[in-house]
């Protein structure tokens, strides 16, 4: 409100003890400049010798921007040649991949069910995964095949064998079922995983999104370079309570591997989906907002502004401004201070960021 320059790192707010995470919530409504902010925040950190990670890019508009610095794009859908190995070790040995891999399978398990798993079908994804993990590379369809032996011998793990056959058989196959047909480069810049070839499937983009977070993970935790995880179209993650556990557990490795998580929706009551209040589901969702140091909130409607000043500790003068904010500005709300900030693009970021394009009649 100043008029003067407004500079943002993560890092550096974190080292100078004005942030106590990494972390970033930004929320605003559709057309107001949030995902040109997310994209701005990213190359331009680039610059500083950050590195860059999206997931999960469900609409495939962060491929351009990948490509643009000399980053890498995976593509996955159906009938797209590359597949990912959610149970690579990426060079761990057997022992130490092994929590690794049940916790992916765990949440794959629990996102094709649709349900917390038994205690039975718990004891048969290990077991299958223990007679597996004797060969060089273990694979989602290995998985299936010792979970219908064990099936065969008690009885146990049919449910999940079925549920787990939807990556190998069904409408998923061919994606996460064999070895990886591509390596993570750390050193790209940018590595972006286009989901877009999926559709507008939820269940189908969780399920894509547990898989290729697993097959980040490793590299995550290895290195010593900052990176931001961004999570663009989150809202469409938070109704997977499965997901939310893994995003969970990534916000609370951020200061020990250098990881700054963004986390992009369009308004907070989009908690709401994961589950009613008091409900553990609920309480994770808002756990990861919880671990977010830095709230960026650009124009909320009317009937949203209660709930967003509940859920990021506004002050009622902070909540009120938020129906006046033209597009692209926002307010940024940390611990111990706030500010009211124009976004200011350049030539080339505005051509490259447009999400408008489809939108206008051009000549």
């Amino acid at each position: 409100m100043t008029g003067g320059p407004f500079c943002f790192d993560p890092w550096a707010l974190y080292t100078a003890g004005e942030l106590t995470n990494p972390n970033t919530v930004l929320a605003g409504v559709i057309g107001q400049g949030k995902s040109a902010l997310a994209k701005s925040l990213a190359v331009r950190a680039i610059a500083t010798g950050r590195r860059v990670y999206v997931p999960g890019d469900p609409k495939g508009e962060w491929s351009f921007v990948a490509e643009a610095v000399g980053g890498a794009v995976v593509r996955l859908g159906p009938g797209l040649p590359t597949r990912l190995n959610p149970l690579d070790a990426h060079g761990m040995g057997t022992a130490e991949a092994h929590g690794p891999r049940l916790r992916i399978l765990g949440a794959l398990g629990a996102l094709t069910l649709r349900r917390e798993l038994r205690p039975s079908e718990h004891e048969a994804m290990e077991a299958s995964l223990a007679a597996v993990e004797s060969h060089p590379e273990p694979t989602l369809s290995e998985i299936v095949d010792a979970l219908a032996v064990h099936t065969t011998l008690d009885g146990e793990g049919r449910d999940l064998e079925y549920a787990l056959r939807r990556l190998v058989r069904g409408d998923l196959a061919g994606m996460f079922d064999g070895t990886s047909t591509q390596r993570l480069d750390r050193a790209a810049p940018m590595t972006v995983l286009d989901l877009s070839g999926i559709g507008s499937d939820d269940d189908a983009l969780a399920v894509a999104m547990a898989c290729a977070s697993a097959w980040l993970e490793h590299a995550l935790v290895a290195g010593s370079a900052k990176r931001w995880v961004i999570y663009d179209e989150a809202w469409r993650l938070m109704r997977s309570v499965p997901l939310v556990r893994r995003m969970q557990a990534q916000w609370k490795l951020s200061r020990a591997y250098g990881i700054a998580n963004l986390l992009v929706l369009h308004r907070l009551s989009d908690l709401d989906a994961v589950g009613r209040a008091g409900s553990e589901a609920r309480a994770l969702a808002e756990g990861l907002l919880a671990d977010c140091s830095t709230r960026i909130v650009y124009r909320q409607e009317s009937d949203q502004l209660e709930p967003t000043r509940r859920a990021l500790g506004l002050s009622t003068a902070e909540r009120d401004i938020l129906t006046t904010l033209p597009r692209g500005t926002g307010l940024w709300k940390m611990p111990r201070r706030s500010h009211v900030v124009h976004h200011h693009l350049t030539a080339a970021e505005l051509a490259l960021f447009d999400t408008d394009a489809a939108m206008r009649d051009e000549p």
